[in-house]
């Protein structure tokens, strides 16, 4: 893979969910607000993109979702009172969120799944590759997925899906690729597509998490998908239809993640990525570790 491609620039950011898994916290905020540590969720993704180099997100929003604009807007009353305070450092975390990117925001309106709220990018996205980042997917900044599937696609074209090796038991909760070897080991060409199959007939272990780079021929096809499983209208149908057919916007490909990854979609995996990431933290982590170490003797 050595043709290149247009530099991608923007990202989008699926964000309309209700976040009924973590009712009634959820009720009237959103999910992606929820804190992981002293951070929402959501400025761990659109960090992401920008370490990426991905400066221009898109963030697909719903009824309820204010909070998400608001939370990467300037608060001047805020700023103000820490300023008088001679709190420069909470200041400068207050600020941070505000000057991380440039915002645009969309309101997805009818809930007809994750399709759907790319589909409603394509005004904004244009003609140009973009990339897609699910909120519930938390990738460690030390391993850097989504600039390796940039590369990837700016050296090849088409999409660029992430993969990750799961349990064959486990396999029903994702959407599953069939794939083929390339020059590259982290990664693969795809060639077909299921959404959340039954373990017997998936066709590998490989599972698509949250993190796309996608051709804009990706909006035709979604215009055209009819609702699928869970009679939403699923991403993963439309890519199948590119995987199957590379004349309409090149190859899709995999690339095989095998770093850190904190699932936060998921109540158990929420609070274990809160566990992991504050224990790394070298301002809580000596005391929290050291408290840690000592509830689990007690508790054993």
């Amino acid at each position: 893979m050595t043709q290149s491609h247009p530099r991608i620039s923007k990202a989008v950011i699926p964000a309309a969910g209700l976040g009924t898994r973590f009712l009634p916290a959820t009720k009237a905020t959103p999910k992606e607000m929820l804190p992981v540590v002293d951070k929402p969720a959501i400025q761990y993704v659109v960090e992401e993109a920008v370490a990426a180099g991905l400066d221009d997100v898109l963030m697909v929003t719903g009824r309820n979702k204010r909070p998400l604009e608001d939370h990467f807007d300037r608060n001047y009353e805020l700023e103000s009172a820490l300023q008088k305070k001679g709190d420069a450092g909470r200041l400068a975390k207050v600020q941070e969120s505000s000057d991380l990117a440039t915002m645009h925001y969309v309101r997805q309106g009818d809930p007809k799944g994750l399709g759907h709220a790319v589909l409603c990018a394509a005004p904004h996205v244009g003609d140009e590759p973009f990339a897609v980042l699910l909120g519930d997917d938390l990738i460690d900044p030390r391993d850097p997925l989504l600039q390796r599937m940039v590369e990837v696609q700016e050296q090849g074209g088409g999409s660029v899906i992430a993969l990750m090796e799961v349990a064959p038991e486990q396999i029903h909760l994702y959407g599953c690729a069939a794939v083929e070897t390339t020059e590259d080991s982290d990664v693969v060409k795809v060639s077909g597509l299921v959404e959340k199959p039954d373990p017997a007939d998936a066709p590998s272990n490989y599972a698509i998490i949250g993190r796309y780079v996608l051709d804009p021929h990706i909006f035709d096809i979604l215009r055209k998908t009819e609702p699928g499983r869970g009679g939403e209208i699923q991403l993963t149908d439309a890519l199948q239809q590119l995987a199957q057919d590379e004349k309409i916007g090149g190859p899709v490909h995999g690339v095989v993640f095998k770093g850190r990854r904190y699932d936060t979609g998921d109540r158990g995996d929420y609070l274990r990525a809160i566990v992991r990431l504050a224990c790394e933290r070298e301002d809580l982590g000596p005391d929290f570790r050291t408290w840690l170490r000592s509830y689990v003797a007690e508790e054993m």
